[in-house]
């Protein structure tokens, strides 16, 4: 973006209320539900405290899934609410008030992490670790909300649950491995019988 561009859109975000905090009594560094702020490329440029940054999100999808940094090269990081993180495939003027912007990816500020299923259909397939792949019957099952008791021996927590379609393992959404079972996270509106 031009510095021509960025001042257009912080002047038309301030003349909506979203860009103007001290009319709005907001502190910029506070976390505000109702706002959306970009995420801080490093900790030593964190000002919310309990705030993650770019690194930090990179980072874990990196170990968590071997999705390399480069992947979301072209994307920016926000944070909406406590710890709801979303994935813009562009820039804007931070902060910004809006109801939404680009794509919920992941859910932090609690113990473990938790990826969305858009997030996993859309990026899980530069995946190379903790992707269970499921046969067409468990796949069905797995889309449908159901728990399976599948045959890993990989790491508990979130895995990505896919199927080979055509050739091509496909993402279909994100399950919780534990104790031997892998739980459906497909939320109820998305889940398919097929």
């Amino acid at each position: 973006m031009s510095g021509e561009e960025t001042a257009s859109d912080g002047e038309d975000a301030a003349a909506s209320g979203g860009d103007d905090a001290a009319a709005s009594g907001d502190d910029l560094r506070q976390n505000v539900g109702r706002r959306f702020a970009r995420l801080p490329a490093t900790a030593a440029e964190r000002e919310v405290e309990g705030r993650v940054t770019r690194e930090e999100v990179l980072d874990w999808w990196e170990t968590r899934f071997g999705v390399e940094p480069e992947t979301f090269e072209a994307y920016t990081f926000w944070e909406k609410g406590a710890g709801k993180i979303w994935a813009l495939a562009g820039d804007v003027v931070s902060p910004i008030e809006v109801e939404a912007i680009g794509m919920k990816v992941l859910r932090t500020r609690q113990e473990h992490w938790k990826p969305t299923t858009d997030a996993v259909q859309r990026f899980g397939r530069d995946a190379t670790k903790n992707v269970i792949e499921l046969d067409a019957e468990d796949a069905r099952a797995f889309a449908a909300g159901e728990d399976l008791e599948p045959d890993w021996d990989g790491d508990w927590g979130y895995l990505i649950g896919a199927h080979e379609i055509a050739g091509v393992v496909e993402p279909i959404g994100v399950g919780l491995f534990t104790h031997g079972t892998l739980r459906s996270m497909v939320p109820k509106g998305r889940q398919r019988d097929l």
